[in-house]
């Protein structure tokens, strides 16, 4: 499941990352959060609350791929009765404490007594675990009939519609639900659920939303140089953007530092593609210094894609370690082509790079308004257990307890 699958200790395995995913806070136990809500909740709903609760947990420590998708559902489930939570009808004050455990850190807990940190904390793990679905379908997978590892282009598809779905989940989160929790509650948020990493994790999100486009690109022989040169460059405004949301805050330990490291990685990885597909697109000028230009352009996507590389193992042993993941995409034709034609450049052009050292500028990559933005999200109706006839019951059985109480103080 993404980065997170590092931290289960039933699977000992080390993961493969094509798709960046923070682990995701799991319910804890729902038995301490039963006692508070008794008598402040109809037995029929408390009883679905606290089921679906420790259903999300279970199935969250299960390592398999297939669990994914039945606590997609789960999630999805518990979700309109979250909602129920947040509402005024609902009347929970701050005497009722939501606790959640970061997975894989036992029984080390999170609690806030507001019911928009349950919401949060449900939206955010729908979020991740979409995330751990497109990585999981962006793993290339041996094929009926071959020896070779490849990813279809359906399941590129398809994952690009995930990241987008996933980047407005956390849009949402950061836009609408962060918003009604008190200043208290967000001040004191588990790193992982802050509003900067939040917007990080979105757009990074996009970013690798380009990146599957630029590889259907790289394979079509439809598009354009311009528009794998687009492409490029937006996936590489991106990660830049991401980037910058990190280094407003502290970083430097556990999945912030990894996704800075990831984001750092996918950085230089676009850079090297814009540059090289802006010096074919240069290189057809008629101006003398276009070729020199384009010439530039390639040697700079030589060494960006050396340092993208340095950058990818140190993504890779940063605490979770996974493994080095297999080229696909862009980056498996342009391993390939930027060492090839920059050194066939070199051979044409070195001459006059030395003889003019200084007079040839590296040109300035163009700039475009970005494609991709997060799918629009909208809360779920609340669950029909919400029904008023239970709370009017509640209500009924509260007057009896404190009518009860009252002859008891007479007697």
């Amino acid at each position: 499941m993404g980065c997170a699958a590092s931290c289960k200790k039933k699977n000992p395995s080390i993961p493969e990352v094509a798709v960046f995913a923070s682990p995701i806070t799991v319910p804890a136990h729902s038995e301490r959060l039963q006692k508070s809500l008794k008598g402040l909740f109809p037995p029929q709903l408390l009883s679905r609350l606290s089921l679906l609760r420790d259903r999300i947990r279970c199935l969250a420590e299960d390592p398999s791929e297939s669990a994914i998708d039945e606590l997609r559902e789960a999630l999805q489930e518990y979700l309109p009765v979250a909602v129920g939570l947040t509402t005024q009808e609902c009347g929970l004050g701050r005497e009722v404490e939501f606790k959640w455990n970061k997975l894989g850190e036992g029984r080390q807990e999170t609690g806030r007594a507001n019911p928009w940190f349950e919401l949060l904390c449900v939206i955010h793990a729908m979020a991740m675990t979409t995330l751990w679905k497109a990585n999981s379908m962006m793993i290339p997978k041996v094929q009926p009939g071959s020896d070779t590892r490849t990813i279809s282009a359906e399941c590129k598809r398809d994952s690009v519609d995930l990241l987008l779905k996933a980047s407005g989940f956390l849009e949402f989160c950061i836009t609408r639900v962060l918003l009604h929790a008190q200043p208290e509650t967000t001040k004191r948020l588990p790193i992982d659920l802050q509003a900067e990493v939040l917007r990080a994790i979105s757009i990074q999100a996009l970013g690798q939303g380009t990146e599957i486009q630029l590889g259907l690109a790289v394979e079509s022989q439809k598009a354009s140089l311009s528009v794998k040169r687009r492409l490029a460059c937006e996936q590489l405004s991106y990660f830049s953007q991401a980037h910058g949301c990190l280094s407003e805050g502290e970083r430097s330990h556990g999945h912030g530092k990894k996704l800075l490291l990831f984001c750092k990685w996918k950085y230089l990885e676009a850079k090297a593609a814009a540059y090289y597909y802006h010096g074919l697109i240069v290189d057809k000028g008629n101006e003398p210094t276009c070729h020199m230009s384009s010439f530039c352009c390639f040697l700079a996507a030589q060494e960006l894609l050396s340092e993208s590389k340095k950058a990818c193992l140190s993504f890779c042993l940063a605490d979770p370690v996974c493994r080095i993941p297999p080229l696909w995409g862009a980056m498996k034709y342009l391993y390939q082509k930027i060492p090839e034609v920059a050194s066939r450049k070199s051979q044409m052009y070195g001459y006059l790079l030395e003889q003019e050292k200084g007079l040839h500028t590296l040109p300035d990559l163009p700039e475009f308004p970005l494609s991709l933005s997060p799918e629009e999200y909208q809360l779920p109706e609340v669950d029909p257990s919400w029904d008023q006839t239970m709370w009017e019951e509640v209500e009924v059985q509260k007057l009896k307890d404190h009518l009860k109480d009252h002859e008891d103080d007479n007697d």
